[in-house]
């Protein structure tokens, strides 16, 4: 199965762009945005391991790093969001006609795995 990963387009990428934090005031300036955005799209969307994702897109670690701080920062869920609003209000995203299916299994009562380790060891 061959996986086909494409980058932003300039659309997609001014509605993202807009829920980013701002660049920091002082020191270094952060790694470009869509260039390290469109590297953890690439590591998820492929499933490569990061020391693979593609030189173009940045360094792997910053790319790692920008996903992690923002995943804690609640950066991904407010673009999520956004998205999801969006869809709504363009109609291309209705929940009209859905779908689910759950199993219901009941777990057994059973013995502490403590007790059942023991009793393993003393047939040993």
């Amino acid at each position: 199965m061959i996986i086909h990963f494409e980058e932003f387009s300039d659309a997609q990428w001014t509605h993202i762009h807009s829920h980013l934090p701002p660049q920091p005031s002082v020191g270094r300036r952060r790694a470009n945005d869509r260039q390290i955005i469109n590297g953890i799209l690439y590591v998820l969307v492929t499933g490569c391991q990061w020391r693979d994702m593609p030189k173009q897109y940045g360094f792997y670690v910053t790319a790692w790093r920008r996903l992690k701080r923002w995943s804690e920062e609640g950066v991904w869920d407010k673009i999520l969001n956004s998205l999801i609003d969006d869809s709504y209000q363009n109609g291309h995203f209705s929940l009209e006609i859905v779908a689910i299916d759950s199993s219901f299994i009941e777990a057994k009562k059973g013995e502490k795995v403590s007790n059942i380790m023991d009793s393993k060891k003393e047939k040993e």
